[in-house]
């Protein structure tokens, strides 16, 4: 259904600010990230990128979420080809096979995975009528996320990977998951570690936990990312040295500058206060969404929103983490700040998405 004149006055403005807010940071900090870089043009083709996301956005926020809802098998399978294809056809960049090529830009296809699996999760959990899902539903459920999972570790992207894992959990928890099932995966997945650690990861997977367990190991190798970005956060102090003042970020020292560690660059530049900003921003964001889940009409409404929320959480407290040095580095970009149009635009899709169920809570 095309949106009607009168959910014009049930959008959150107050979620679409933040939203705003949280962009226009990050066009901030990767312009001061990338000015004495290769490539200083990138800050326009973000701001190109925000532009198209909330176009996206709009777009999604005026059909009705059960309208898209009921295309979401299709939008699944899709997905699913598409990530089959690219391990058999998709050409290699940075050692994987996630990027479709598109010409003018390339699209990451993780987080199209990552919004398909939840709009299919959502659309199965509420047409389940139990108050707790028994190992039928557990098991159906896993398999309908097991199965992109299983082609984003291929490609190799544990990122994404967790990131679905996580959003299921979650969506699990809340549709009333029975306590012996969370026993049985938590012992499943403390004996499949093993397995995991010999024959999932891979050599570079590998350096990267044992560079978190201790950097100074291979300072210039593997712990190098780590190092430069905990003295770029621990040097920024209380206002920061200044923005395009940062030493870590102009002098090229802090590696990925603008897409994963940009949240290294606020905190150099603008110190203890631009990092409660981001998490102002975020909490601000995380408020209104869950506002919206509370205020749906309905259990696919609500399970929409828990999935892309959870999925935005897991990202941003993941990235904010790694940079810490208190988890090991995983290609994470921080949701709505880090460069890049893939993850943009389907985060503001997402967030398109908990608005819309938002302006139609009262419909009948």
């Amino acid at each position: 259904m095309i949106l009607d004149r009168r959910f014009w006055f049930g959008i959150d403005w107050l979620l679409v600010l933040g939203l705003a807010l949280a962009a226009g940071l990050g066009v901030a900090a990767i312009y001061s990230a990338t000015q004495g870089g290769p490539n200083p043009d990138y800050y326009r083709r973000q701001l190109l990128w925000i532009v198209l996301g909330f176009a996206l956005m709009l777009l999604v926020m005026a059909i009705d979420y059960h309208s898209l809802s009921d295309h979401a098998e299709l939008f699944y399978l899709a997905v699913a080809g598409l990530l089959v294809y690219l391990l058999i056809f998709g050409s290699l960049r940075a050692g994987t096979n996630r990027w479709l090529e598109l010409g003018i830009f390339t699209l990451h296809s993780g987080e199209l995975a990552k919004l398909a699996s939840v709009a299919l999760l959502a659309k199965y959990l509420a047409a389940v009528r139990k108050n707790r899902l028994g190992t039928a539903e557990v098991a159906i459920t896993g398999a309908l996320v097991g199965i992109p999972v299983l082609l984003v570790i291929l490609q190799p992207d544990l990122g994404t990977a967790a990131t679905l894992a996580f959003a299921y959990a979650v969506l699990c928890l809340l549709a009333g998951v029975r306590g012996r099932l969370i026993l049985v995966a938590a012992v499943v997945f403390a004996l499949a570690l093993p397995f995991g650690w010999s024959f999932v990861l891979k050599d570079y997977q590998k350096e990267r936990v044992l560079a978190f367990l201790d950097p100074n190991l291979d300072p210039r190798g593997a712990g190098y990312q780590s190092i430069q970005s905990t003295i770029a956060v621990g040097s920024g102090g209380l206002t920061g040295k200044g923005w395009l003042e940062g030493s870590q970020s102009q002098l090229q020292f802090l590696p990925a500058p603008h897409t994963d560690f940009v949240f290294a660059v606020i905190g150099e530049e603008l110190g203890f206060v631009g990092v409660v900003a981001v998490l102002v921003l975020y909490l601000m964001i995380t408020l209104r969404s869950l506002e919206a889940a509370r205020r749906a009409r309905d259990r696919l409404g609500i399970y929409l929103v828990a999935g892309i929320l959870a999925m935005f959480i897991f990202q941003a407290l993941y990235n904010m983490a790694m940079v810490g040095g208190l988890v090991p580095i995983k290609g994470f970009p921080l949701p709505l700040v880090s460069y890049g149009g893939s993850s943009m635009m389907t985060t503001l899709i997402g967030f398109g998405l908990i608005l819309n169920v938002r302006m139609r809570r009262f419909v009948n």
